[in-house]
């Protein structure tokens, strides 16, 4: 993933001197297990791990004559070996390496992207509470429907962040497993007791089964995870550009000092933020499918993963984590426009109360069909430029059957959010 979409914790983490580095972790813990069943001698251990060391330079020439990575690596931990260096990659294939050092790696990614995400529950929690009253009309279909608050709307999101930390902590738990069962999982060199014994230390389970490769179902949950929280911040972004639209304009992205919004037009103060997240999030998406695909293996393993995962995982976890930091950031900072809210809520003249005058209607024993006919007769003299109050009050059904207190309670905004500390309450705000 290039710098511009990437933060430094995530790029190290993913540098190839970090994955280099959970190869070398893995092969000593591989040595360690064998010594401690009594399969290599005693000692091996504490020289290998004081004396092996990897150059990536190094590697890049020997892999030119290995044609395999992971050989290439072997073979240059072995140069910094003595004697000991045979027992570098005993009775293991690849995949009990490469394997297991992604689960790690994944394992790693997916804690860093919890705690962004708990970040950004924490700044929607805070802005929530701050706007759990101010009143701004509801939108079905980009379509005024009736009003809620924005504290409200920030609590949806609140929920579906809940939601992706219950996924974020099950993909975790999926990807937290390690195999050292050799080239068909069979246990043919290295037995289940010290399979379990370097998973334990690495601080992974075990696979219960695994081929030469842990099944692939674990990392496309991983991955799957990630797309629905990339959905999801899409979903925020997204709301958040339309209502900074200038003709609704009831939130705005914080704009600096000496900030250019367009090369052509001084005037412009884009949400080029939220438009980015937006932007990335269909990257994610279409990284999905690939690992979807990824499942399925001729027999016990081929190669068709590998050059799949190289590019996806790295960049998947990459773009997410910088997502989830960026929108927190934008949400942090948002500037909100109450006053633009009241202004879009009025603008037609409480219009958005035709409900209640329908029902009022019909308690008075107004058929459903006949209340909901007069209601709808007098919005339209609202679309056409009539205020809706005064339509409905001049109404000759509305005048015989509804007292003034009665319209006067039909047009009460206060009415529909009278629930609003329940949700509040259950999602613990």
């Amino acid at each position: 993933m290039i710098d511009r979409y990437s933060t430094k914790e995530m790029r190290d983490l993913w540098s190839p001197q970090n994955k280099t580095q959970r190869w070398l972790d893995v092969e000593i813990a591989v040595c360690d297990g064998l010594e401690h069943f009594g399969h290599i001698p005693a000692g091996t251990t504490a020289k290998i791990r004081s004396g092996a060391k990897f150059n990536l330079g190094r590697m890049a020439e020997l892999e030119k004559e290995t044609r395999h990575d992971v050989m290439a690596f072997v073979k240059n931990v072995a140069e910094n070996l003595g004697e000991e260096g045979r027992f570098v990659h005993y009775g293991v294939t690849s995949y009990d390496i490469v394997d297991t050092s992604l689960s790690l790696l994944l394992h790693d990614s997916l804690e860093l992207i919890i705690t962004r995400a708990q970040s950004l529950i924490n700044v929607i929690r805070r802005r929530a509470t701050e706007h759990k009253n101010t009143v701004m009309i509801g939108r079905t279909h980009g379509i005024h429907a009736e009003p809620i608050t924005f504290g409200f709307k920030l609590a949806t999101w609140l929920d579906e962040m809940n939601h992706n930390m219950e996924r974020l902590d099950r993909a975790k738990t999926a990807i937290s497993v390690g195999k050292i069962s050799g080239a068909v999982g069979t246990h043919a060199n290295i037995s289940p007791e010290i399979e379990k014994y370097v998973c334990g230390n690495l601080g992974l389970d075990v696979a219960l089964i695994s081929t030469q490769i842990i099944a692939r179902d674990r990392h496309a949950e991983v991955m799957a995870t990630l797309a629905i929280l990339a959905a999801s911040l899409e979903r925020f972004a997204t709301e958040i550009r339309n209502m900074a639209r200038t003709e609704i304009r009831e939130v705005q992205e914080y704009f600096a000092a000496g900030q250019k919004g367009s090369s052509a037009m001084p005037h412009k103060r884009n949400p080029w933020n939220c438009e980015t997240v937006t932007g990335l999030a269909r990257v994610v998406r279409g990284n999905l499918i690939p690992m979807l695909e990824s499942m399925a293996t001729w027999h016990e393993r081929d190669l068709t993963n590998s050059s799949v995962e190289r590019v996806i995982l790295p960049d998947t976890t990459t773009m997410v984590d910088w997502m989830l930091e960026k929108f927190t950031n934008i949400l942090d900072t948002l500037i909100v426009y109450p006053e633009h809210m009241q202004r879009n809520l009025e603008m037609m003249g409480g219009l958005v109360c035709s409900e209640q005058i329908m029902l009022s209607l019909i308690a008075t024993g107004l058929s459903r069909e006949e209340a909901y006919e007069v209601a709808q007769r007098n919005a339209a003299k609202a679309w056409g430029g009539v205020d809706f109050r005064s339509a409905i009050e001049s109404d000759p059904i509305v005048i015989e059957r509804l007292k003034p207190e009665d319209i006067e309670h039909a047009f009460d905004i206060q009415y529909h959010l009278k629930n609003l500390a329940h949700t509040f309450e259950v999602l613990n705000i």
